[in-house]
């Protein structure tokens, strides 16, 4: 594998900081939106040029400083990391054109605040992604959390401040508490915390200590939503749609799994977990995940809390995915990333639209509501088949993998888990489709009231779900970047 060393992981970290200033001191709200499309558009130019280098096997390495020796804060751009920040950089653009028609149609107070939080928030998510050490990574991933509680609780009532509380409760609290200890005793006992292919604590450790380890990680990074740290994103929903659409559906709750991952891959590495079986340990943990919230996402009326246990459920299926360790399922559970991400921040977008156009927060109110806003129901039928797994959009691809992943792992419950949860999919995103267009309700007095949304919010989720329908029949670069990262993980 070739090493090359830039600073260009470094400057797609920095760029959107870089911006903060200037929109602090924009007073216009034209420029200030204009500056963050700026920063948006040149993280993603920077992350999308390092792609052609990583497709070719290369990796790109950049050290800030060393904390000690062998200790540093460290960069590394591999396939894995790169597919994370070409799904998230792209999607700040796309969710900052969202939020001009959100934030502007609802006349949001303190608009700034949220654009600098919502920068420095994709700055941290880069972070992340691009982390080449446990260090780097934890560091980043507490920098994600302080930035996105203003978001939370961007409504400043009873409400955002209660939610925003559990939030950091969550989310700094089983980081502190799990993931902090885990990595002290883990770098007592090996000195390093870097990531390498087959990770680096077999020897050091006895199996029952190998599974506690195992598990402080798997909960203490708990923004990946696994039971029981997972009401923190039902909470989280009191942001604004926005919020919850890129921070709360693929940037935050990405970076859980995608640490999650890091662990089980870099830290613990493929051999350790297949002759010791804790594997498996994860595997149903994910799986009772899975099941558990799709079955809680079928009781809520309220729209965005169905989303949230719906993203609860489909966290787990990365988790599963990598903790299956095969080569399909990791390439599903990894690519699961980007096909979820483009889905779900599409039901999102229209949630949001249709609380910006007609006030309905509720399922049960949404009798009739797909013949005055036909489009944006349509996008929400395409995400819902997405989410699903159904053809012709991207997440039936992922969803293929994790599939034959099961049956390649010989691992037949999990594969039982799968079909069962796509079935739970459909009985909770379908049914509000049918209610859209095909159920009428005479004293529905919104019929003769609503109308599409804005332009500035039309547009954006007609974008994700086109891009849904495309990744179906056009999956690359992320399934290449999936098969890159399962062969090196797995065959390393």
């Amino acid at each position: 594998m070739d090493i090359i060393y830039s600073a260009k992981p470094l400057i797609a970290i920095l760029v959107s900081l870089f911006v903060i200033p200037i929109l602090i001191s924009s007073r216009s709200d034209n420029t200030r939106e204009a500056w963050t499309f700026v920063a948006a558009i040149l993280k993603f130019i920077i992350i999308a040029s390092m792609a052609p280098l990583v497709l070719k096997g290369a990796q790109i390495q950049f050290t800030l400083f060393e904390v000690m020796p062998h200790l540093a804060i460290k960069l590394k751009v591999d396939s894995f990391g790169l597919l994370f920040a070409l799904v998230s950089s792209p999607l700040w653009i796309i969710t900052s054109v969202y939020s001009i028609g959100y934030m502007r149609t609802l006349k949001e107070h303190s608009q700034t605040r949220y654009y600098c939080y919502f920068a420095m928030s994709l700055s941290a998510t880069i972070g992340v992604a691009f982390s080449a050490n446990l260090l780097t990574l934890y560091l980043f991933y507490e920098m994600l959390s302080f930035a996105t509680y203003p978001l939370v609780t961007h409504h400043q009532d009873q409400e955002a401040r209660s939610s925003g509380r559990k939030y950091l409760l969550y989310i700094l609290g089983s980081s502190i508490a799990f993931v902090l200890p885990a990595m002290l005793f883990i770098y007592i006992k090996t000195g390093t915390f870097e990531f390498v292919p087959q990770g680096f604590m077999a020897g050091h450790f006895t199996h029952g200590t190998l599974l506690v380890l195992l598990l402080m990680f798997v909960f203490g990074f708990a923004k990946a939503g696994i039971m029981p740290f997972h009401s923190w994103l039902p909470a989280a929903m009191v942001a604004p749609t926005p919020v919850s659409a890129l921070l709360h559906a693929v940037a935050v709750v990405k970076v859980g799994v995608f640490c999650v991952a890091r662990v089980i891959t870099g830290v613990f590495g493929t051999k350790l977990l297949l002759s010791t079986d804790l594997n498996t340990v994860v595997c149903y943990i994910a799986s009772f995940t899975i099941i558990a919230a799709s079955l809680i996402a079928l009781s809520q009326d309220g729209l965005k809390r169905r989303l949230a246990f719906s993203t609860i459920g489909q966290l787990s299926y990365i988790v599963l995915g990598v903790a299956l360790l095969s080569p399909l399922a990791v390439t599903g559970g990894i690519l699961h990333i980007a096909m979820h991400a483009f889905g779900k921040i599409t039901l999102f977008f229209c949630a949001g639209a249709i609380f910006a156009a007609s006030g309905i927060k509720n399922i049960s109110d949404m009798v009739g509501i797909g013949k005055r806003m036909p489009i944006t129901m349509t996008c929400f039928l395409i995400g819902s088949l997405s989410v699903i797994g159904l053809p012709p959009c991207g997440g039936f691809i992922s969803k293929w993998y994790l599939v034959l992943g099961t049956l390649e792992a010989g691992k037949m419950f999990f594969l039982f888990v799968l079909l069962v949860s796509s079935l739970l999919n459909a009985a909770y995103f379908l049914p509000i489709v049918y209610r859209a267009f095909f159920c009428t309700d005479e004293e529905s007095m919104f019929e003769n009231t609503v109308n599409e949304v804005p332009t500035w919010c039309l547009v954006p989720l007609c974008i994700t779900a086109s891009i849904s329908v495309i990744l179906f029949f056009f999956p690359q670069p992320f399934l290449k970047l999936a098969h890159m990262t399962a062969q090196t993980l797995i065959g390393g």
